[in-house]
């Protein structure tokens, strides 16, 4: 189970848009994400190169965490908006839920509940 400690340092920095340190700092090695109900992906290495890859395309990604946060032993689900900006100025907003498992004070396993249709992206304005 995280500290309150940890799991405020974690937020901060997936807020100030470090998603892809965030993943090197808080994941266990062996770490696993799924996408809604798709098979889950790893370990941390290929997580942390997915999240650059998706990241590169955008011109500026926006991050906040909707609190509360909830934590039920070694159980933590935070709801994320982000907003992205692309090259074209087009962007796509996404909100999702992240269900986590955490060993100590890592996250071992990680599953995103979102609508895909959010990335349709909206043309620039």
């Amino acid at each position: 189970m995280p500290t309150t400690q940890t799991l405020e340092r974690f937020i901060a920095r997936v807020e100030s848009n470090a998603h892809a340190e965030a993943i090197e700092e808080f994941y266990t090695e062996s770490a696993t994400m799924r996408e809604n109900h798709k098979p889950p992906r790893g370990p941390r290495s290929a997580l942390v190169e997915n999240e650059r890859r998706v990241l590169a395309r955008a011109k500026s990604v926006q991050s906040q965490c909707v609190r509360p946060v909830f934590v039920s032993g070694d159980r933590v689900v935070i709801r994320w908006i982000f907003r992205f900006v692309y090259p074209d100025d087009s962007t796509t907003e996404l909100e999702e839920l992240a269900y986590q498992r955490w060993e100590g004070e890592r996250v071992a396993e990680e599953q995103f509940f979102y609508d895909p249709v959010q990335f349709t992206r909206k043309p620039a304005a």
